[in-house]
C-alpha cells in the first residue's frame, strides 16, 4: 500500500486552509444573519454543477437525477423526530471556478442551505468546498480524484478539513488503470502528455505524485511540454513535439472542446498514435459523437457503469436499472457521472435521517459517521486516518475506507 506523507502537501501551491479559517472568523462576525442562527422550516440542499460551458457534459444526468430525487423526497424527511419538507436549489457553475465559488456563496448566505453538494472536476468541487469551509456549512463532493481536491485546496494530511467531505478514486487508481492498458499493447512506450494548467492537469503531471514517476519506473518515456492554458484551439507545438519524438501514446485530462481541437488538428497533420487515453474528454458519448469513425480506438477509464454490482439506498435500483431509467427518461446512453450524482443524494438523505438535530454541527457529525452502501459502492467516512493512503473513497476530514 502506497502512502503519501505530509511532505506531499508542499507539492501543491496555496496552503489556503489556515487563511480560510481566519477569514471564516471574520465572516462569522460580520455577516448577519449567520447561517446557523436561522429558524429552519425546511431542509435545504444546495447543488452546484456545470450546467453550461466546456464541462457541461458532466451535468447531463442532472435533470433526470433531480426529477427522480424530488419525487422520492416529495413527502419530506424526518430529522430528529420532526418531519421537514425538502428543497433542492440548483446552481450553474458555468464551468468556471469563480462562478462556482459565487454560486456556493449565494446558496450559503442568501438561500441559507443546510448542506452543499457538488461534483464534476476540481473546477467545481474545490471552490465550492472552500466556500463551505469558510462559512462553516457541511459540504459533500465527488467526481474529482482526491489528490487534486484535497491537496489542491491546501489540505494537510495530518489535519484534513472541518466541514468538507469528498469521495472518489485517486490518481494512484487511474495511473494503474492507464499503464495497465498501455502495457498490454505493443508500442514504443513514448507518452505524449496533454495536461492543462488547472488543478487536474497540475496534479496529474506533478513530478512526485502524478504520472511522471510511475511512467519512469515502468519504462515509459514522457513527452511533456508543460501545462497549456485552457481553453485552447491551437495544439501545433504539442503535435510537433509528439511527432518528433515518436509518441505513440497520448494521454491527458482535458475538457471535451480542447480535445476536439487537438484531435481534429492531429488528423489534419496525419498524426496517428497507437493509443489515445484521455480522461474527461473521452468519458461521454455526447462529447465524442462528433468524431464519427475517428472515435474508434479512443480509450478511457470507467469509474461507474451498468455492470457495477451496486444498488441505490434511495430507490433500490441496481446500477443497470438506474442506467436504464436514465435512458428511458432522456433518450440518451448512460454516462459515468450518473451513478455519482445519484450517490450524492443517497448520502445526503442518509445524513439528514441520522442527524441528532437540525444544526450545521449535527449534520457535519452525521456526515463524519457515514457508512452507507450506495449505487457507486460503500462510502465510509468513519475511520479517521492521519495520512493520505491509497483508497478509493476519501473523507474530507482525513478519513478513508478501502472499499471498491
Amino acid at each position: 500500500m502506497k502512502t503519501f506523507t505530509s511532505n506531499a502537501n508542499a507539492i501543491f501551491s496555496g496552503s489556503r486552509r489556515s487563511t480560510l479559517k481566519k477569514l471564516g472568523g471574520l465572516a462569522a462576525a460580520s455577516m448577519l444573519p449567520f447561517p446557523a442562527a436561522r429558524a429552519a422550516t425546511s431542509l435545504k440542499i444546495g447543488y452546484v454543477s456545470p450546467q453550461t460551458g466546456p464541462l457541461a457534459v458532466f451535468a447531463e444526468p442532472d435533470p433526470f437525477t433531480l426529477d427522480q430525487v424530488r419525487k422520492i423526497l416529495a413527502s419530506g424527511i424526518t430529522l430528529a423526530g420532526k418531519k421537514y419538507p425538502v428543497e433542492i436549489l440548483y446552481k450553474d457553475s458555468q464551468s468556471n471556478s469563480n462562478r462556482a465559488a459565487d454560486a456556493a456563496s449565494e446558496l450559503i448566505l442568501n438561500d441559507q442551505v443546510d448542506i452543499v453538494i457538488a461534483a464534476s472536476t476540481p473546477a467545481t468541487t474545490n471552490p465550492v468546498a472552500d466556500q463551505c469551509e469558510l462559512n462553516g456549512v457541511p459540504c459533500l463532493t465527488t467526481d474529482t480524484p482526491w489528490q487534486p481536491h484535497f491537496f489542491g485546496r491546501g489540505g494537510a494530511p495530518d489535519q484534513g478539513f472541518d466541514w468538507t467531505w469528498h469521495y472518489f478514486w485517486g490518481l494512484e487508481d487511474i495511473i494503474g488503470v492507464f499503464t495497465g492498458l498501455w502495457e498490454q499493447i505493443p508500442t514504443g512506450k513514448t507518452v505524449g502528455a496533454l495536461w492543462p494548467n488547472d488543478s487536474d492537469g497540475n496534479a496529474w503531471g506533478d513530478p512526485k505524485m502524478g504520472f511522471p514517476p510511475v511512467l519512469a519506473q515502468k519504462g515509459f518515456t514522457l513527452v511533456d511540454r508543460g501545462r497549456y492554458q485552457t481553453p485552447s484551439d491551437n495544439f501545433s507545438s504539442y503535435l510537433g513535439a509528439f511527432k518528433e519524438q515518436n509518441a505513440d501514446i497520448v494521454t491527458g485530462v482535458i475538457p471535451p472542446p480542447d480535445f476536439a481541437n487537438f484531435w481534429a488538428q492531429a488528423g489534419q497533420q496525419n498524426y496517428r498514435p497507437s493509443i489515445v487515453t484521455v480522461a474527461k474528454a473521452c468519458e461521454f458519448p455526447a462529447a465524442i459523437e462528433s468524431f464519427g469513425s475517428r472515435a474508434d480506438g479512443l480509450s478511457v477509464e470507467v469509474w461507474w457503469s451498468p455492470a457495477h454490482p451496486f444498488s441505490s439506498s434511495l430507490t433500490g435500483q441496481s446500477a443497470a436499472e438506474l442506467a436504464q431509467a436514465f435512458t428511458q427518461y432522456s433518450g440518451r446512453p448512460w454516462t459515468m457521472p450518473l451513478g455519482f450524482k445519484h450517490s450524492l443524494f443517497e448520502v445526503v438523505v442518509d445524513v439528514f435521517k441520522r442527524a441528532a438535530e437540525h444544526s450545521p454541527e449535527a449534520i457535519r457529525d452525521a456526515i463524519r459517521s457515514t457508512k452507507l452502501d450506495t449505487v457507486v459502492g460503500h462510502i465510509d467516512f468513519s475511520a479517521p486516518s492521519p495520512m493520505c493512503a491509497r483508497r478509493l473513497w476519501w473523507g474530507g476530514n482525513g478519513s478513508a475506507a478501502n472499499k471498491v
